[in-house]
């Protein structure tokens, strides 16, 4: 076997899985298309509250902070939501271009020693009940246990695969670019009949940022020079001379989601399982937090610790979450339509939105604050993400992220004493009594009842919450993290 794990694309899924692969001993490659690190173009442009706090669980936030610049807004279709007052340490998004993302994850994963192939790409693969033969576009085939997709939109491992991809075909299209000038132009965001247009200087004072809104949809090809100078004409009467474009590309509000993210030993993450309007930059976070999901699950199911069937629940969980972006994603370019009804339908929402219960409901959807993954009836924590709180321990205060840098899942008891079966598990569960005072609140439900104790998955979210009975704990404890050791 030449790798126990295969990620296909090292955009910022791919190299998010594979840190958390490294993270837990998996022996674990990447093959990317591109020759080069360096990601060329704007691309997504920010990270939301809870990407950031599942880098804060990793211990890598601040390689990102320090880059960015922060927020405290939200945007649903042209409505600003203030969410400086949502319940999370993070109540920003933090204004980071993909390149500089991609950058600092590649940094990460360089020091978990991932290695990455650049400048092959996956052309097809076969599989059986045991591995997959992993066909590269340089005629060389590499072996391993599971093959991730997380090669875009256009997925090949996806297609291979024969995963049908439905959907949406596109009803707008944009032109995105970086390029040169000579004519001095109108700075700024315009709105017009067709849609939305903006100029911009970036840092170097020399290069434009370019977008503009297609009169028709494009051609199903790269856009070339003469395409940008025609739709420039178009709206501002010229072109500015434009010239020597440094990146060139088409997105549109296509919209499509995988049928499902698993075909046994074959997975997607992120755009190769769903495609989407970029409103409100929630693609790259979506799937960021795709392979924080799938990355502990693999890694158990590679170590035999959980059965193969532990996978089913990254497409159960996940699928729900996508889906949801999509809605809100394909509402965002209905209210964004330039015609008179639209507009009205638009100042009747950001009415609605400026009412305090539907804005914190809304933006925490927005921030992917507000995922609850279906855990069954119980406390409000059950299935959300666990806050991060100041904590009180034998080894000082912590805070709750600070237990999850190793990607290990906590068993955090505030004081149940009964008998707790939680040693049977100690090999892979850590045990942390603390306690904490202070109010228990979580966005868009707000106060909730202090636990007695919680046990939280790698990823952050609460797989158990209970009192001093400990009733089920050994249940999801078998169910999240294999059987019990022996005696």
């Amino acid at each position: 076997m030449d790798h126990a794990v295969l990620i296909a694309g090292a955009g910022p899924t791919g190299l998010m899985l594979a840190g958390e692969l490294a993270l837990a001993g998996i022996d674990v490659a990447i093959v990317e298309r591109r020759v080069g690190a360096e990601l060329t173009g704007a691309r997504a442009g920010g990270l939301h509250a809870r990407t950031i706090e599942e880098l804060d669980q990793r211990g890598i936030a601040d390689r990102f902070l320090v880059q960015g610049k922060v927020a405290q807004v939200a945007w649903l279709a042209g409505t600003p939501l203030d969410i400086g007052d949502l319940p999370t340490r993070h109540n920003y998004v933090l204004a980071l271009w993909q390149r500089h993302i991609e950058h600092s994850l590649a940094g990460w994963v360089e020091e978990l020693a991932v290695p990455v192939y650049r400048g092959c790409e996956v052309t097809g693969f076969a599989q059986d009940d045991t591995a997959v033969a992993v066909e590269l576009a340089d005629g060389r085939s590499l072996r391993t246990q599971y093959l991730v997709g997380c090669d875009g939109g256009r997925s090949r491992v996806r297609k291979a695969a024969d995963i049908d991809f439905p959907g949406w075909d596109p009803t707008v299209s944009h032109l995105i670019a970086e390029a040169e000038i000579v004519e001095e132009p109108e700075w700024g965001i315009r709105h017009d009949a067709i849609g939305i247009h903006a100029l911009s200087r970036l840092e170097d004072g020399r290069t434009v940022r370019i977008l503009v809104t297609e009169r028709q949809l494009g051609a199903a090809g790269e856009p070339t020079l003469r395409d940008l100078s025609d739709a420039l004409i178009a709206h501002y009467g010229r072109d500015f001379g434009v010239y020597s474009p440094v990146s060139l590309s088409r997105f549109t509000d296509m919209t499509r989601q995988a049928e499902s993210y698993r075909k046994g030993r074959v997975l997607l993450a992120g755009d190769a399982a769903h495609v989407h309007y970029p409103a409100g930059g929630q693609g790259l976070n979506t799937g960021v937090q795709d392979a924080v999901n799938l990355g502990w699950k693999l890694a158990q199911v590679v170590r035999q610790t959980s059965p193969d069937s532990l996978l089913d629940t990254y497409h159960a969980e996940r699928h729900p979450i996508a889906a949801r972006v999509l809605r809100n994603t394909m509402a965002a370019v209905a209210l964004l339509r330039p015609d008179d009804r639209t507009k009205a339908l638009g100042s009747l929402v950001s009415d609605l939105l400026g009412m305090d219960e539907p804005r914190k409901r809304i933006a925490a959807m927005m921030c992917g604050l507000d995922i609850k993954y279906d855990f069954g009836e119980g406390h409000p924590l059950l299935g959300r993400r666990m806050p991060d709180l100041d904590l009180v321990t034998a080894k000082g205060r912590l805070r709750t992220v600070s237990l999850l840098h190793d990607a290990r899942p906590v068993f955090l008891n505030f004081g149940a004493s009964g008998e707790l079966p939680i040693a049977r598990w100690a090999d892979r569960v850590e045990r942390v009594d603390a306690e904490y005072v202070g109010a228990w609140e979580l966005p868009a439900i707000g106060a909730v009842t202090a636990p007695a104790a919680v046990l939280i998955r790698p990823d952050g979210y609460v797989a158990w919450v209970g009192d001093e009975t400990g009733r089920d704990l050994a249940d999801a404890l078998t169910k999240w993290f294999g059987p019990p050791v022996p005696g």
